[in-house]
């Protein structure tokens, strides 16, 4: 899933019957989980969202995500 140019990748916990997720590509850790796809969505946008706004309120720029090409 991707959202505002970063990717989560996501597991599914069987035993807590939970997605979990990480913000791939950057150094900083932003996760995120849900019970239902919905929830998950929604907990991967807010998590960027809110990593966002604290990065603003440091007054940090954000990590960009890692493209993979050297270009």
């Amino acid at each position: 899933m991707t959202y505002k140019g970063y990717t989560g990748r996501v597991e599914f916990d069987d035993e807590a019957m939970t997605f979990h997720g990480e913000v791939i590509g950057i150094r900083d850790v932003v996760t995120f989980q849900g019970k239902t796809v919905n929830e998950l969505e929604k907990a991967f946008h807010d998590s960027v969202d809110d990593y966002l706004d604290m990065c603003k309120s440091r007054g940090e720029e954000p990590e960009k995500p890692f493209s993979g090409s050297s270009w």
